[in-house]
């Protein structure tokens, strides 16, 4: 019997071959991706597994019991910090989406809203290697030819810092002064933002497509226009376009000009990803101690850079012994804190009330008069100065997220707001409805942020009903349920839903919390409510048989905002007395606990970053 031929295995040969070359292939493309486009096609797979994870993780476990976890509340909480980690770890744009959900988030479960109320637009600067490459792309010249600075100290030439002073998801900020005196700040994008953006975008469009499928929640019609609004943050143009028509408008009206400050731009010096523009010193609103200080500066006297005034210029000696000795530590602007006096203990001495005044006179003017809205006014785009004559005065910057609002809307939403006011359900309702909304009492308490009291009250009762006899567990899941009703009701008819709420809403959240903050100064909701009712006046494309029969209209609607001065002044008597709460924290407890009765678990907390 002659001996069988050795095994050769040319299967196993053949399949470890393919799994080589499949490795190899692997490898080049992960390098090409990484290389040429910025990790964009690593980070769309990754937001697919984890939205595919997720989406299944929902499935299969939202349910009073779920099978695979201890808890509604448990699942969660896992799929948070999974998105959460995502968003992070992709950075770039998906940081912004981050900021979005965030803003949103008070309607969204108690373990979104803590995980993401950690969700700041911060993010690790890149090289100035890599900013020097923007902008010479840009401009075709260095920034020592395009600013005239030098970075050795040269006489007769201006400085910059190669140190961001600020660096955000999109961007990083530089500080320079130029051969004329001017300082400006130089924003420039950071160079992967460009090559990443269409790839993030599209990804976005596509997971949320499958979700509006797969829980039968219309949310892919909004994704245009958020697109659309995140995009044009990516084009400075744009924000530069902005910014100068808010300069405009702020000038335009006798009510806000000497109050609010729009930072120039130098458009010679800007471009798609770059913009240079005038350097703001002053006092961030998250800084209140350092706002209600005493102000040490001198009599009618005001801070560093008020109304434009010139900065004084950097000590050239110190500059070159700083560029000589120490260039990783470059911080070459003077501190111009000779305001605080000489223990450094003082501020700008300003009221709260009158800061938080302009704020909301500034956002209703946005919106009410203008059509023309800021959708990111949190803390840090909030700059205040001290004027000579001890007011504050309000610098707004960052103008890239904006909404247009067309004048029929504007009108319709300034007409909303003031039924409000009134309530007047009959109007509200024709205008909810006309605007594709079955729900006017849950949209007109989401717009108010505290409940509105004036509709009859049958969303609320009904949800009651329907959940007495229920236990713990089960209890949750049927809010939830009545959450994602909620949502489809608001957005019942898609074609008619005006896009542009999604991001006045932001702004409102985000005023309201900035008044809480400061310990609800102002009462916030009639300031809006008047600049509502105002605007229906003072609108320059309305009749004048229009306007006539507004201002009778808006007078009788000031008798009737009396009432609110009571609740407001008798709320300011009791926090006198000692009472810890404000009236912007009364109504979000009212707020709270209506919600709780429709499903929803609010905490507005998460807009005070």
């Amino acid at each position: 019997m002659s001996p069988s031929p050795p095994k050769t295995y040319r299967r196993t040969r053949k399949s470890i071959r393919r799994l080589l070359y499949l490795a190899l292939a692997l490898g080049i493309v992960y390098e090409a991706d990484k290389y040429f486009l910025y990790s964009s096609l690593a980070r769309s797979a990754r937001t697919f597994w984890l939205g595919c994870l997720v989406a299944t993780d929902y499935k299969i476990n939202f349910r009073a019991h779920p099978p695979l976890a201890d808890s509604i509340q448990a699942l969660h909480t896992r799929n948070a910090e999974r998105l959460f980690d995502l968003l992070r770890t992709n950075g770039g744009l998906y940081l912004k989406i981050g900021q979005a959900i965030a803003m949103q988030s008070a309607i969204l479960p108690p373990e979104f809203q803590k995980m993401f109320s950690k969700m700041f637009d911060d993010a690790p600067q890149k090289s100035w290697r890599d900013a020097e490459r923007v902008i010479l792309e840009d401009f075709g010249k260095t920034p020592e030819e395009l600013f005239g600075v030098s970075f050795t100290g040269e006489p007769g030439k201006g400085v910059l810092e190669r140190t961001a002073r600020a660096s955000a998801s999109v961007a990083q900020v530089h500080w320079a002064r130029l051969t004329d005196g001017r300082e400006v700040a130089i924003k420039i994008q950071k160079r992967e933002i460009a090559q990443q953006v269409g790839w993030d975008l599209w990804t976005f469009k596509v997971v949320t497509r499958i979700y509006t499928w797969l829980f039968d929640i219309p949310l892919y019609s909004l994704v245009p226009y958020i697109s659309e609004r995140l995009l044009l943050e990516t084009d400075f143009v744009n924000e530069a376009n902005n910014s100068e028509r808010m300069a405009d408008l702020v000038a335009g009206e006798s009510r806000l000009r000497g109050r609010v400050y729009i930072p120039k731009v130098y458009r010679e010096l800007s471009s798609k990803r770059i913009m240079t523009a005038e350097w703001i010193e002053g006092v961030r609103l998250w800084d209140k101690e350092t706002l209600t200080r005493p102000w040490q500066g001198g009599w009618r006297q005001g801070s560093p850079g008020c109304r434009g005034a010139p900065l004084d210029a950097p000590n050239r000696q110190e500059v070159a012994e700083i560029i000589r000795n120490h260039p990783s530590k470059e911080r070459l602007k003077p501190n111009r804190d000779w305001w605080k006096g000489a223990n450094g203990k003082g501020g700008l001495g300003v009221s709260l009330k009158d800061t938080m005044q302009t704020m909301v006179d500034l956002f209703s003017a946005q919106m009410f008069l203008w059509g023309c809205c800021h959708c990111d006014p949190h803390p840090g785009n909030i700059f205040i100065r001290r004027l000579p004559s001890g007011k504050p005065e309000l610098v707004l910057i960052d103008h890239g997220l904006y909404v247009q609002m067309q004048p029929e809307f504007r009108h319709q939403y300034s007409l909303f707001w003031k039924s409000l006011m009134t309530f007047d359900n009959k109007t509200i309702g024709e205008i909810v409805r006309s605007w594709g909304i079955n729900n006017p009492d849950v949209f007109a308490s989401a717009t108010l942020m505290r409940p509105y009291t004036g509709g009859d009250g049958s969303t609320s009762a009904g949800i009651k009903r329907t959940m007495s006899a229920k236990e713990q567990q089960e209890r949750t899941y049927e809010m939830q349920q009545q959450m994602r009703k909620g949502i489809r009701e608001i957005l019942a008819d898609e074609k008619k839903w005006p896009r542009e709420l999604i991001f006045i809403g932001r702004n409102m959240r985000i005023v309201q919390g900035n008044n809480q903050y400061l310990g609800a100064p102002v009462n916030r909701i009639k300031i809006m409510g008047t600049w509502a009712s105002r605007s229906l006046v003072d609108s320059p494309d309305l009749s004048y048989g229009a306007k006539l029969l507004n201002l009778g209209r808006h007078m009788l609607f000031k008798l009737v905002m009396f009432s609110t001065d009571v609740v407001f002044y008798s709320s300011k008597v009791a926090q006198f007395l000692g009472r810890k709460s404000n009236l912007e924290d009364d109504m979000e407890a009212s707020m709270k606990k209506m919600a709780g009765d429709m499903g929803f678990e609010l905490n507005h907390s998460v807009f005070k970053g």
